[in-house]
């Protein structure tokens, strides 16, 4: 049941209508005029929070992940709860695992007083994802622009799809599919986890739990795991390409054919998602190239997921909140005394 099950999913057509959309509004010269210094001061301030920490590449690239794959790319996962809603920091799969958002929010300041009230936070999550896989080695690609952002979170849409550590292979390859993506498309974005890291409690369930995959790892990884995440307790951070951690490269795919895969959702790749799984992680463990050049289009596909634009949403000046109404709107015409109007700055420290 499990084969027919991934070769239904193998050769269903998967609809790409929301990217396809988007295509037609996103472009990469949207700020071309408004913000010309946008990308030289992403980049600055991405360089320098990786050259800090190696490990920040794979949590900003992972922010937009778990940002377009709830409710589209909107900037969503960066709101803070609120009295009418509970955001998508505290979703299962990105409480105490997602970080960098302090980037995210030095990157905007400096925006706020470069070209004020312009740049989306959703437009600078996928630059931000660009660059810190480019400084770390992996491939580059033309970003598009044009993204407003959400003035809601959605939490319980979070739970439901961003995909769990513990997923099935059907399951896994049903998630990619009701957002677009084929199966070359998903093997490719598993390779994001060439430069991430986990913690002990989603490898934990694989070595104590019910999803004991002994089979599908070898004996001396296994072995590795076991001490380094005694009974699922220890803090210790676990490379997810234990070749090489800090470099975007093809070696996560070949760890993974030696049997060095440490969460269940990378095992499962090459373990029960089929044989044509198994061929697209063979074929990127042998051409880095093809894997760089798959991936690059991939992420562009990401980009484009249902999307705000036009007149839809805001500009939110500061990311963690949305904008306050403006009073000057309510001011009388008859009313002639002078106020201070409001500058970025007061926005920023909401």
């Amino acid at each position: 049941m499990l084969i027919m099950a991934i070769l239904f999913l193998d050769n269903m057509v998967v609809p790409v209508v929301n990217a396809k959309e988007a295509c037609n509004e996103l472009t990469p010269n949207f700020y071309s005029e408004s913000c010309p210094q946008l990308e030289h001061i992403v980049q600055t301030v991405v360089k320098a929070a990786v050259l800090k920490e190696t490990r920040m590449a794979a949590s900003l690239m992972r922010l937009e992940f778990h940002d377009c794959f709830v409710n589209g790319c909107d900037g969503s996962l960066l709101l803070d709860d609120t009295p009418n809603f509970i955001g998508e920091k505290t979703a299962k799969a990105n409480i105490g695992s997602l970080r960098g958002y302090e980037v995210i929010d030095e990157i905007k300041a400096q925006l706020e007083i470069e070209c004020p009230h312009t740049v989306s936070c959703a437009d600078i999550l996928a630059l931000v994802a660009r660059d810190s896989i480019v400084e770390v080695g992996g491939p580059t690609w033309t970003v598009e622009y044009g993204r407003r952002d959400s003035t809601t979170a959605n939490l319980t849409l979070a739970n439901l799809d961003l995909p769990s550590a513990l997923i099935s292979g059907p399951q896994l390859i049903q998630n990619f599919a009701s957002k677009g993506f084929n199966l070359q498309q998903l093997v490719a974005l598993s390779g994001g986890h060439t430069i991430g890291f986990a913690r002990c409690a989603p490898i934990a369930p694989s070595l104590y739990g019910p999803l004991t995959d002994e089979n599908s790892m070898n004996t001396a990884y296994h072995t590795f795991l076991e001490k380094a995440c005694p009974n699922g307790s220890a803090p210790s951070l676990i490379p997810l390409d234990d070749g090489t951690p800090g470099k975007f490269d093809s070696s996560y795919y070949t760890k993974l054919l030696e049997g060095n895969g440490a969460l269940h959702s990378d095992r499962i790749m090459i373990d029960e998602s089929g044989r044509t799984v198994l061929e697209y992680v063979s074929l990127f463990a042998k051409d880095q190239e093809c894997f760089f050049n798959d991936f690059a289009k991939a992420m562009v596909l990401m980009g484009r997921l249902q999307p705000l634009t036009g007149s839809e949403g805001q500009i939110r000046t500061n990311c963690h909140f949305v904008n306050r109404p403006s009073k000057l709107k309510t001011i009388p015409k008859t009313f002639n005394h002078k106020l201070p109007l409001r500058t970025p700055a007061a926005d920023l420290h909401h």
